[in-house]
């Protein structure tokens, strides 16, 4: 069973609801923590084994897994993690926009507001993938033609005596 599905299994067993809020709290925190040292040289391409850069950033192998779980469409070159492994080699090469933008659509607001997004993007950067993450949400229905409107399909009838016919 590789890390990635130890982490899985582990993260959504069945608990009862105050373990599984302790589980993620403690979680959360230790990603944070990951995040404030990563952003804090955004410019610095990591890369080592998962035991290595677990103990880096002060985790356990398993922790770290979940956290490349979550960080891995964020990056410029995504991992391989359906076989991942305490020895597996691992590069986080972060682009820093389309991380912001995913930490938005997570709602993970612990993450997006942290401090160190100030010295890496700027205040209208963010603003700009925070409109364009809201915007991608918005569902924008169609208004259906009248009765006597020229028919959608192009057959030239009315949408009445075309497609509106039911």
């Amino acid at each position: 069973m590789s890390l990635l599905e130890k982490w899985r299994e582990t993260a959504y067993q069945e608990q009862d609801e105050k373990e599984q809020k302790k589980f993620w709290t403690e979680y959360f925190e230790i990603e944070q923590g990951i995040y404030e040292k990563l952003l804090a040289s955004p410019s610095e391409v990591v890369e080592g084994t998962v035991a290595e850069l677990a103990e880096r950033f002060d985790t356990d192998v398993l922790r770290f897994a979940g956290f490349l779980d979550g960080i891995n469409d964020s990056l410029v070159e995504s991992n391989e993690l359906e076989a991942l492994e305490e020895s597996s080699t691992v590069k986080l090469n972060i682009d820093h926009e389309k991380l912001y933008y995913n930490m938005l659509a997570a709602k993970a607001h612990w993450l997006y507001s942290l401090p160190e997004w100030d010295t890496i993007l700027t205040e209208e950067k963010r603003k700009e993938i925070t409109k364009a993450q809201r915007l991608s949400g918005t569902v924008r229905k169609e208004e259906e033609p009248g009765r006597n409107d020229p028919c959608t399909c192009g057959s030239g009838k009315k949408y009445k005596k075309c497609c509106g016919a039911n």
